[in-house]
């Protein structure tokens, strides 16, 4: 609806100020899409599209060289530049839809899903080009991938049966539902008595609570409110490290995904 593909049954929504029922096109010329499959033309190539797409958004004529070179470096394709889109892999295809929505300096961007179909190297590079295109304008994005809602959003809705649940920074989200911290200790060995770590923990974090025992792996669910008593439990934790017979330990915050799962 905010895209102007589907006309709303009822209410209002503004985008930039203009209204999506009456002023459609007028965000049209400032707003950049990029939906969850790939819109292309299968005998046009990399260049070719970002010069029609350039074309469609009413850059300068003069400009679109210079334009679409950029982009088409910002968005790692420089190699396959003169090839058809039919001929790209998925990934490939992601980055030149992705390109697309951010030409021409488009206020407002939305997209779907941009990094689906892309091995980690592209999708951390993605990243880093959405970072650095966020600033000054407004970018409106869809994922299931709950590292990337973290590491891009500056706010987060996270959708649940088709209504809104919960919207606010990575941090207060974490804060609200998360559930504090991990710790995870490995102990020397499977066979180990794992009861005194486990008093230790209780002892000095009263409000923790065990997760799991499996394995040589122990691993508890301590509050963020507890955070003022790491220090002691750490400092007792290295001290008595070989009575214990602790190999080894690692504190982790809540993931995004925690949260997600609990809303």
């Amino acid at each position: 609806m905010v895209t102007g593909l589907i006309p709303p049954t009822s209410g209002e929504a503004f985008v930039r100020g203009k209204s999506i029922k009456r002023e459609m096109d007028q965000i049209r010329q400032s707003m950049g899409v990029c939906p969850q499959h790939d819109v292309l033309f299968p005998e046009l190539n990399v260049r070719q599209h970002l010069e029609v797409f350039a074309a469609f958004k009413n850059l300068p004529h003069a400009d679109i060289p210079d334009a679409v070179d950029e982009m088409i470096a910002r968005v790692g394709l420089k190699e396959k530049a003169q090839v058809k889109s039919s001929m790209l892999s998925g990934g490939q295809k992601r980055k030149l839809s992705v390109g697309i929505a951010l030409l021409g300096d488009s206020e407002c961007v939305v997209l779907d899903e941009p990094s689906s179909g892309m091995d980690p190297y592209s999708r951390r590079s993605m990243w880093d080009l959405l970072q650095e295109a966020k600033r000054g304008r407004v970018v409106l994005l869809t994922t299931h991938f709950m590292d990337e809602a973290d590491i891009l959003g500056d706010r987060i809705a996270i959708m649940g049966d088709g209504k809104l649940r919960c919207c606010g920074s990575s941090l207060f989200l974490k804060r609200e539902y998360g559930v504090g911290y991990c710790l995870t200790v490995l102990m020397g060995s499977a066979a180990a008595d794992r009861q005194p770590v486990s008093d230790l923990i209780d002892s000095l974090v009263p409000t923790g609570e065990k997760l799991s025992s499996v394995g040589a792996e122990l691993s508890y669910r301590l509050p963020f409110e507890a955070s003022p008593s790491f220090r002691h439990l750490f400092t007792e934790l290295d001290a008595q490290k070989s009575q214990l017979s602790v190999a080894e330990y690692g504190l982790s915050v809540t993931t995004l995904e925690e949260v997600f799962l609990l809303v």
